[in-house]
């Protein structure tokens, strides 16, 4: 991982069973992305793809701030942040890291304090987003003349609607986690204090259903949007082939028939 000139790594990367947390440890710069941590954010989510035995991601920031966007202090030195054009490397970091990759598995964002600018972006990119009761989140590059460059203005009315999306890309307004979770921009708001643990013990419930049924439904969902009804509904029976090709459909079905998970019980399904 990247070092800053104290030798303290700009990212860190922690394991409990099944779940990868990621974090941004840069808080004496509100964990701003510069050029090195773009690149170590970029290589701990590849690390996290190749690794059959992580199957949850959990994104965080040190110091209660998710992210504070990309170090604009960067810009113009020879740390600043990576920019390639994706079609000409769809396979290199973003200028926020891993905001052009597409994994095959979960990834969960733990909102604390302010995710603003870039580190909206990347809240946006991953799966989920958790919020504390206190956390906000908005455009806050629109001040500047920074754009959206890491999937912002795709992502962004892609989850909450072009309405929604333009208010906050136009005005660049600070919106709090009762309002995100309002209009769908969060999908839980948690006690200050507690957003990487509820993250994390979300991440664990989704480790614990059968993988590869989760991975084909949340990519049918995911691909879904750039292809028309027929061609979604072909592909969404592929992958549903697929999965019942794995057994695990059928292991599912005999725990079901031995009296496993009776009533929608979640919590006896080993």
């Amino acid at each position: 991982m990247e070092e800053d000139a104290k030798g303290v790594a700009s990212v860190r990367v922690e394991t409990v069973g099944p779940i990868r947390t990621v974090i941004l440890n840069r808080p004496q710069a509100r964990n701003a992305v510069d050029g090195p941590t773009a690149i170590a954010l970029f290589e701990a989510f590849q690390a996290f793809e190749r690794d059959d035995t992580a199957r949850v991601a959990v994104l965080c920031g040190e110091g209660g701030t998710f992210c504070a966007g990309a170090d604009l202090k960067a810009i113009g030195q020879s740390y600043s942040n990576p920019l390639v054009r994706p079609e000409l490397d769809p396979s290199a970091s973003g200028p926020m890291g891993p905001s052009r990759m597409a994994l095959s598995k979960p990834v969960i964002a733990a909102i604390s304090g302010y995710a603003v600018a870039g580190g909206l972006e990347l809240a946006l990119w991953c799966d989920l987003r958790v919020m504390e009761e206190d956390a906000v989140v908005g455009v806050f590059c629109r001040r500047w003349g920074v754009p959206l460059i890491d999937g912002g203005t795709i992502r962004l009315p892609r989850l909450i609607g072009l309405s929604r999306a333009l208010d906050l890309i136009l005005t660049g307004r600070p919106v709090g986690a009762q309002e995100a979770l309002a209009m769908g921009l969060a999908n839980r708001v948690v006690a200050k204090g507690q957003a990487r643990a509820s993250a994390e013990a979300l991440a664990h419930e989704i480790a614990a259903f059968p993988q590869t049924c989760m991975r084909n439904d949340r990519r049918s969902a995911y691909e879904q949007a750039a292809l028309d009804w027929p061609e979604a509904l072909a592909q969404e029976f592929d992958l549903g082939l697929d999965t019942l090709r794995s057994g695990e459909a059928l292991a599912g079905s005999q725990k079901f028939s031995s009296g496993k998970g009776r009533g929608g019980s979640f919590s006896d399904l080993a």
